[in-house]
C-alpha cells in the first residue's frame, strides 16, 4: 500500500487517469473492468486512487484503510492520498484524479457539495446510517443544552473551538448554530481537527470548562469524559448517512469492485471497535498495522460482503 504524500490533487491521480485513456484507446479489458478478479487484462484498472479526509476524521480514515488493506489482498494497486479540504476533495474525485472518497455525509453536512458536483460522482452505496453532527462540553460543565451557552460564555473562555473552514460541520455551526442560539459573541474559531484535539484534550486535562464542534461516530467520546449539548432547535440536524462516493465511469471500470463496495457496510460496533484499535490503542500511528489487528478479530468479514454482493 502506498501512502500518498499531502499535495495538490490535480497533480496527484493524473497516472491513473491517464492510464484509463490509454487503455480506452488500446483496447484495455475490453469495458470489463476489475483486471484482478480475472474479468479484464488491463493493467490501468488494477490501480485504485482512495482519497483520505481531513486529517482527524476517524471514521474516514476507518473505512479508507480497511479498504486498502482489502482491496491490495485482492490484487489490485492502491495509492491513499491526502486531499485537502473537502472542497477540493470533492472537486478532484468530480474530475476524476481520485476515484474513491469513503467520508461522504449526506444530505445535509455535504449537501452543498452533492448539489455542486453529484452530476460528475456515483454514488455507491451507504455503509453507516447513524452519524451525527454535535456541539460537545467536558462531562462536568455546567450546561446541558446550547441555550445555555450564550450566558455562559465566559466560562468557556467565550470560544467555541472547531475545525476545518471548509467542513460541513463548520458552514452548519456558522450559518445556523451560532445565530439561532444568540452565540455571535463568542469566537468561533476555525482551525483543524487535530487542533480541535488537543485543545479539548488540554482543557479537560487542566480542569477547563471547553466546548468543541464534534461528530460521532469519534473515537474521542471513548477518550473523554464528554456531553453532547442539547439542540433543541435542531440547527445540527438528525441522523445521517456516510456513504461512498467515486469518479463518474468507476462503476462501469471496477463493475466487481463497485458491487462489493456497494455491498459493503459497518455496524455501530464494527466501526467503534475499529476505531479503538486504530486511534485510541495505536494512537493512529499505525493505520495500517490497526487494520490487520482488527480483520484477525473479524476474519469473515470481508467474506460477508462478497457473499452479500453476490446474493
Amino acid at each position: 500500500m502506498r501512502r500518498g504524500n499531502r499535495k495538490a490533487p490535480t497533480t496527484v491521480a493524473t497516472g491513473t487517469a491517464a492510464l484509463i485513456a490509454l487503455a480506452a484507446c488500446a483496447g484495455g479489458d475490453g469495458g470489463n473492468g476489475d483486471a484482478p478478479g480475472g474479468e479484464g487484462t488491463g493493467e490501468d484498472l488494477t490501480k485504485v486512487t482512495i482519497a483520505l479526509p481531513p486529517g482527524g476524521w476517524p471514521e474516514g480514515d476507518a473505512a479508507s484503510y480497511l479498504w486498502a488493506n482489502l482491496l491490495e489482498s485482492e490484487g489490485y494497486d492502491v495509492t491513499l492520498e491526502s486531499g485537502g479540504d473537502m472542497g477540493v476533495i470533492y472537486t478532484a474525485v468530480a474530475g476524476g484524479d481520485y476515484d474513491l472518497f469513503f467520508d461522504a455525509w449526506l444530505p445535509i453536512t455535504h449537501g452543498t457539495y452533492l448539489d455542486e458536483y453529484g452530476d460528475d460522482m456515483e454514488r455507491l452505496g451507504v455503509w453507516y446510517d447513524d452519524a451525527r453532527l454535535t456541539i460537545a462540553v467536558n462531562e462536568d460543565a455546567p450546561i446541558a443544552s446550547l441555550e445555555e451557552l450564550a450566558d455562559s460564555a465566559d466560562g468557556f473562555d467565550n470560544r467555541i473551538v472547531g475545525i476545518e473552514p471548509g467542513a460541513g460541520l463548520t458552514r452548519i455551526t456558522k450559518e445556523a448554530v451560532i445565530p439561532t442560539y444568540g452565540l455571535e459573541g463568542m469566537e468561533f474559531v476555525e482551525s483543524s481537527t487535530q487542533a480541535m484535539l488537543a485543545e479539548l484534550s488540554g482543557a479537560i486535562d487542566a480542569g477547563r470548562d471547553v466546548v468543541v464542534t464534534l461528530w460521532r461516530p469519534h473515537w474521542a467520546y471513548d477518550a473523554f469524559p464528554l456531553r453532547d449539548l442539547e439542540d433543541p432547535e435542531g440547527t445540527l440536524g438528525g441522523a445521517e448517512n456516510i456513504e461512498v462516493v467515486a469518479r463518474a465511469g468507476f462503476a462501469e471500470d471496477y463493475p466487481q469492485l463497485a458491487s462489493w463496495l456497494e455491498a459493503f457496510t459497518l455496524t455501530g460496533d464494527q466501526l467503534f471497535s475499529l476505531e479503538e484499535i486504530m486511534f485510541n490503542q495505536n494512537g493512529g500511528e499505525d493505520p495500517e498495522g490497526s487494520v490487520e489487528q482488527w480483520l484477525e478479530e473479524n476474519p469473515d468479514y470481508f467474506a460477508s460482503i462478497k457473499a452479500a454482493a453476490a446474493g
